[in-house]
């Protein structure tokens, strides 16, 4: 720069009245600029930390870019749980891992079947897969990690008894207890008998859903009458 220009430039970044040489005012411009992208990145691994599990669309619609996202993993800070989702290295593993994983990548979704029992903690058994719901013209979720098993719901058998809940930061959408219930009436050729008839009675005898709200939806399912039988032979017990 000529030199008048050089002075007042650096005077107005140092907020001084002596100037810097050419030399001093670029190692001034890359610590300014080193300590701002620094700034950038401790607020991105905050942001991270407090949501739990994010997807890169979501962390470069906040202002963040994927050379700042690829930078932290390369430097272990970030942990790439699948493609396009994140979570900061070392944090602690969630219960319901796999569930909120999907739900970050899929937000339509609905955890429905053996997956929503494992939910709601109406089983202790741990399904191999993840069992989700989608409407009949979605494209199908498709996922190595975590490994999904899709079913497609029309119109009411979609959209009735749909919970959200947030975990990690992350919405999860899942079917009720009742809703679950019919459910596994319905699909019980793929699921078992023996599992809609235990889940049947652990909703009932821990009073996760009332008998009416079990009854309207084995209703609007269809499995009311393959249901009566069971539903009588527990209120009776």
């Amino acid at each position: 720069f000529p030199r008048p220009l050089t002075t007042i430039l650096c005077g107005e970044l140092e907020g001084k009245g002596k100037a810097l040489n050419l030399y001093e005012l670029t190692n001034h411009m890359k610590k300014g600029y080193t300590k701002c992208i620094m700034s950038k990145i401790k607020e991105m691994v905050e942001f991270i930390r407090k949501a739990g599990i994010v997807r890169s669309r979501d962390l470069v619609n906040n202002g963040f870019t994927r050379s700042q996202i690829a930078w932290l993993v390369k430097k272990n800070q970030l942990e790439r749980l699948s493609r396009g989702l994140y979570r900061v290295k070392g944090a602690p593993v969630m219960t319901n891992a796999g569930i909120v994983e999907l739900s970050a990548r899929y937000p339509k979704a609905v955890i429905c079947l053996l997956s929503a029992l494992q939910f709601h903690g109406i089983t202790t058994q741990l399904p191999t897969e993840i069992w989700c719901a989608v409407e009949a013209s979605t494209r199908a979720p498709k996922s190595v990690y975590p490994p999904i098993r899709v079913v497609r719901f029309i119109g009411r058998a979609y959209l009735e008894g749909i919970e959200e809940h947030r975990v990690s930061g992350v919405t999860v959408r899942v079917y009720s207890p009742a809703k679950t219930v019919a459910d596994l009436f319905r699909f019980r050729n793929k699921t078992g008998i023996d599992v809609a008839m235990e889940a049947l009675k652990e909703v009932i005898r821990s009073k996760r859903a009332s008998l009416d709200e079990i009854q309207r939806m084995a209703l609007m399912r269809g499995v009311y009458k393959i249901m009566r039988p069971y539903m009588e032979m527990e209120i009776s017990s």
